[in-house]
């Protein structure tokens, strides 16, 4: 790294900190002060805003982005015999909720350009499926990867025709768009992360449910806190103990109000990388009619080799990078039986998720990066490309 030259954060809670200290020391020291830490005010208030936010109907606080879509498949009954179609390119949360619950996860290739469901490979799976009469076709998860919107009125449609439920995976995209329509509006349910370094994070562990459907939004509030009906001991269903703390929410409650700005922050990182960096790599794309929330800035290079040798002089000159995903989910020792077994007659193979995972390199992107920072990450990736 060059003398005197500071190292660029790959994410930053620092700077978004400072701005918000006051009012996040306030709204904790209430918590404190009030002792409801479980279910207190501050998440009711919490999911009035992420509604709001959202423009849909219903938020349900949960106590992670894993815990959202166990709780959504739950309140669906899916469980032995049914199979969920979800994409092989993606983190582990979205698949180890289907095996938890006894299903089959059956994984879809990706598109080469949008890292999101291919939607023929899609419909090819649930065909195959169908036809050997094993397993019964009951959902499938897209993921809104990276914060680009999946195509959900496409997606929508095969559940509708095949009876299937449709669960949106926003965790890397809370606050995208589809035709002006934010995400939370489209499925039968979509699941939220607030993991640190999401669009909207908290300081541990958080999560929620967006659905336009208000019995399952009081049928999620059953499962998140073990089932219970209208008092404690009144228990109704099988649930778990899945609810997001008052701490939590008083801090996302005090970073919700920046959210706006810091995605329109993000869509000008974005748009600088690409006009910087055209030519020297393979940027990511936004489709139309879609707004990216760029939760993520990834990029492609030719080979795995070639990404070692630019990742490794990136780090030399102070620009951290992530690998999302280094392994398909269907070469993942937790998921290989699974997969095996999914289709009796083989899988198909998924050769765009193991070609992606060998190729992907994320760049720092968080709203506060710097132009000055933004033309140091073009010029280390033009240097090294």
């Amino acid at each position: 790294m060059p003398a005197r030259m500071k190292p660029i954060a790959l994410f930053d809670m620092k700077a978004q900190q400072a701005l918000i200290r006051p009012e996040l020391d306030r709204r904790l020291a209430h918590v404190l002060d009030s002792g409801a830490f479980i279910n207190g005010p501050e998440v009711r208030e919490l999911e009035e805003r992420l509604a709001a936010f959202a423009g849909c109907a219903h938020a349900v606080g949960v106590s992670s982005g894993t815990d959202a879509i166990q709780i959504a498949m739950m309140a669906e009954g899916i469980g032995r015999g049914d199979a969920v179609f979800l994409p092989a390119f993606t983190y582990t949360a979205t698949a180890e909720v289907p095996l938890v619950l006894g299903a089959a996860p059956v994984f879809v290739d990706v598109d080469p350009v949008t890292f999101n469901l291919d939607l023929a490979d899609l419909e090819r799976r649930v065909a195959l499926v169908k036809r050997e009469e094993r397993l019964r076709p009951r959902a499938v998860i897209g993921v809104d990867l990276f914060g680009l919107p999946a195509d959900w009125p496409a997606i929508e449609a095969i559940c509708a025709r095949e009876g299937m439920f449709a669960l949106d995976d926003a965790a890397q995209a809370f606050g995208a768009a589809i035709h002006g329509r934010r995400l939370g509006r489209w499925a039968g349910a979509t699941t939220l992360s607030f993991y640190p370094t999401k669009t909207l994070g908290a300081y541990g562990d958080g999560g929620a449910l967006l659905t336009e459907d208000g019995e399952r939004a009081e049928l999620y509030r059953q499962l998140r806190t073990h089932g219970e009906g209208k008092s404690r001991y009144e228990v109704l269903r099988t649930g778990m103990n899945g609810r997001l703390d008052t701490m939590q929410a008083a801090i996302l409650l005090s970073k919700l109000p920046l959210l706006e700005g810091e995605l329109a922050a993000r869509a000008k990182v974005a748009a600088a990388y690409g006009d910087g960096l055209a030519g020297a790599v393979q940027t990511p794309v936004s489709t139309p009619g879609a707004d990216h929330a760029w939760g993520l800035y990834s990029v492609l290079l030719p080979d795995r080799t070639d990404r070692a040798r630019v990742q490794a002089a990136l780090k030399e000159a102070g620009v951290p990078t992530g690998i999302y995903y280094p392994k398909p989910l269907h070469h993942q020792p937790a998921y290989a039986a699974a997969h095996a077994g999914s289709i009796a007659a083989g899988p198909p193979p998924l050769p765009v998720s193991e070609t992606l995972c060998a190729r992907i390199l994320s760049l720092p992107m968080h709203p506060y990066l710097t132009e000055e920072e933004v033309a140091r990450v073009v010029t280390a990736v033009r240097n090294a490309t």
